[in-house]
């Protein structure tokens, strides 16, 4: 009884050292560890530097590099713009297929808020969003077409932008079909191309 009396009151004992040998073997690892990635020489954006002859940190890239992607050098193409202001001429020939691109994508991206004919009452604003200014307005008739250009690639007030749905052309191609919409809502019969006339005459009757 006695030796079972002890080698019970041994038991705890050994789970408290047990546990102390944890704890210690954990503060050990813990104190061994260093952030040696973070803590590594590096340079600050722009620092001096002592290891090289001009003294840059920073250091030009390497004759013949070439861009990965697009160099985004067209500042009218790219940025929709000419000379820092917003573009009126569109940096491609404007054909039926681009038009056909860009009410593809007018229809999935902007028809939502902006409606199918560009007066601002799509699904979206029916349901309590905000709603854009219609295209028709006259401000945004005489507007340049840049300036549509510049908003779907950085966003204007309530909407966000959309470069990272519509690639520059797409953009473009939107925009070319808001001037298509614009155009529709104001056109007379004489600005009807003549085989389209014909056809509008004959769905009169």
């Amino acid at each position: 009884m006695e030796n079972g009396a002890e080698f019970i009151s041994e038991k705890p004992k050994r789970a408290v050292t047990d546990l102390l040998l944890c704890l210690v073997a954990g503060a050990v690892l813990l104190l061994s560890c260093q952030q040696q990635m973070a803590d590594q020489p590096r340079y600050d954006p722009l620092q001096k530097s002592d290891f090289f002859g001009d003294q840059r940190s920073a250091r030009s890239i390497i004759e013949g590099t070439v861009p990965r992607g697009r160099l985004a050098a067209d500042e009218h193409f790219y940025a929709g713009k000419v000379g820092g202001k917003p573009a009126d001429a569109f940096p491609f020939t404007v054909t039926r297929e681009v038009l056909a691109r860009g009410r593809e994508r007018f229809d999935i991206f902007c028809a939502p808020c902006h409606d199918r004919i560009g007066n601002g009452q799509g699904m979206i604003v029916r349901r309590g969003y905000r709603a854009p200014p219609s295209f028709h307005i006259d401000r945004l008739r005489q507007a340049p077409a840049g300036h549509f250009f510049d908003v779907m690639t950085h966003g204007f007030g309530a909407m966000s932008d959309y470069a990272g749905q519509l690639a520059p052309e797409d953009r473009w191609a939107v925009t070319a079909y808001i001037r298509a919409l614009q155009l529709s809502q104001r056109a007379t019969l004489a600005e009807v191309p003549q085989p389209e006339r014909g056809k509008l005459m004959e769905s009169k009757r």
